[in-house]
């Protein structure tokens, strides 16, 4: 088990690996607009830095996701009564989210 300071380490350390292999957005540099994913990665190193505001204001749909993905393992695994609407009502929320924000970066 690890320590909490272990923990925080572990984290730290994705967070700077990511920070140093991160690609600049293809839409972005070729076309100068954000595409729908922009922000994906500065706000996972935000998220595993522990700044959870900071991380939803770059990518809102960031913890939506995550959350989908992970009661898609869980109900993958342990089959859930309403696993499956639980996995639609989070997409469906993760997908508004995402294009409300692509359509907010493209008017402000």
């Amino acid at each position: 088990m690890l320590t909490p300071f272990q923990q925080i380490s572990f984290f730290a350390n994705i967070a700077n690996w990511i920070e140093k292999h991160n690609r600049p957005c293809f839409y972005k540099k070729h076309f100068d607009i954000e595409c729908p994913g922009c922000g994906f990665q500065r706000s996972v190193i935000e998220l595993l830095q522990g700044n959870i505001v900071e991380s939803i204001k770059l990518y809102p749909a960031l913890i939506p996701l995550i959350l989908t993905f992970l009661v898609l393992l869980i109900h993958i695994k342990f089959r859930l009564k309403n696993g499956a609407l639980i996995i639609k009502i989070l997409f469906i929320t993760s997908v508004i989210l995402i294009v409300t924000n692509f359509i907010y970066k493209l008017i402000v």
